[in-house]
């Protein structure tokens, strides 16, 4: 199984966001570039089984532009384990429930990605900065260990 670990894209200054948290949205820089990151992903052909997203509003609109995008709205999932504290215990009975899929992306946040990633390959320490795209290979998911297969910061997505 191929895993995609997809951060979501610039959203608003937490510190300036009025409502909560869970509503903060992405702004409309992070809407353009995560439009040509899409497009980047594209150019990949993942052949993802699906999409699974966060359900805060930043990661749900960056899973819809590259649902979109790759023509998958159909099989975009929101998941609430998928929150800001995804761990590990977590990320394996979403990893169980998927387990015939041969390549999943999944659209949430830092630092759990980051950390999860890290451990999944055996250690070491990752950056998912927002917008990135980490691509892990599970021989067995329920082994929950594997091997990165590369990490694209942003900058390199948005071209």
């Amino acid at each position: 199984m191929k895993v995609y670990f997809l951060r979501h894209g610039l959203a608003g200054d937490r510190a300036e966001w009025q409502g909560d948290d869970f509503d903060r949205p992405l702004t409309e820089e992070g809407k353009k570039k995560l439009a040509r990151t899409a497009e980047t992903i594209a150019t990949l052909d993942l052949k993802l089984d699906v999409i699974i997203t966060s359900p805060l509003a930043r990661a749900s609109q960056t899973a819809e532009i590259v649902a979109h995008k790759l023509n998958l709205l159909t099989k975009l999932v929101k998941d609430d384990r998928l929150d800001p504290d995804l761990n590990i215990r977590r990320l394996a009975k979403i990893l169980e429930e998927y387990a015939d899929r041969d390549a999943i992306m999944l659209v949430g946040h830092e630092p759990s990605f980051s950390e999860l990633v890290g451990h999944l390959i055996g250690g070491g320490r990752i950056e998912c900065k927002k917008g990135s795209l980490a691509a892990v290979k599970l021989n067995d998911p329920t082994a929950l260990r594997g091997e990165l297969m590369w990490l694209m910061q942003p900058k390199m997505l948005v071209g």
